[in-house]
């Protein structure tokens, strides 16, 4: 991981940073894993219910896929821990970091789409094909509008506010990697 201008600002060194940015990341695949646990849960139960050998090819092939999926999203999200214990004590912390950002990024990508099919799945069983894929659309166009058009626009209006903050005299630039995410 690069350090960029102002990093010291915490008065820390790039292993400091390294160590802080992990335990950020970890933070949050934590709070993310809980749910594609769930998610996971849910889908291998399903497969066990009377209702499940009544359902169509279509039905079928996005259980499969989606099943797929939420155990992609589990593999992604655990694969930092992975990473950091195969690396431990080998000066690799700033690269772990990158790569394990990455990994968790990777995540939420296939996570957003187990969402959409389990979504899809649900409401295709129960209240028909059309709504099923609406709700599905739905499902992956919250996904991206919170996950990635969200995080952009807050990114955008906090460097437009920093950049006015540097114009009227304030020490923070709009390059301060304390106002970025721990893992970029």
């Amino acid at each position: 991981m690069a350090d960029r201008p102002h990093h010291d600002q915490r008065n820390e060194t790039p292993l400091e940073r390294a160590d802080r940015n992990f335990a950020e990341l970890l933070q949050e695949v934590r709070v993310t894993q809980a749910g594609v646990q769930i998610l996971f849960a849910f889908l291998l139960t399903l497969a066990f219910t009377q209702r499940f050998p009544h359902i169509d090819t279509f039905q079928r092939a996005t259980y499969v896929v989606t099943l797929l999926l939420a155990m992609l999203a589990a593999v992604l999200f655990t694969a930092p821990a992975a990473l950091h214990r195969s690396l431990f004590q080998q000066n690799a912390k700033p690269l772990i970091v990158q790569v394990s950002s990455r990994l968790a990024s990777a995540g939420l990508a296939v996570l957003m789409l187990a969402f959409t099919g389990s979504v899809l799945l649900v409401v295709d069983v129960t209240l028909g094909r059309g709504a099923g894929i609406a709700a599905g659309a739905g499902t992956m166009a919250a996904c991206v509008l919170l996950w990635g058009v969200l995080p952009r626009l807050v990114r955008r209006t906090g460097v437009r506010t920093d950049r006015q903050q540097v114009t009227k005299g304030s020490t923070q630039t709009p390059d301060d990697p304390d106002r970025r995410d721990s893992g970029g």
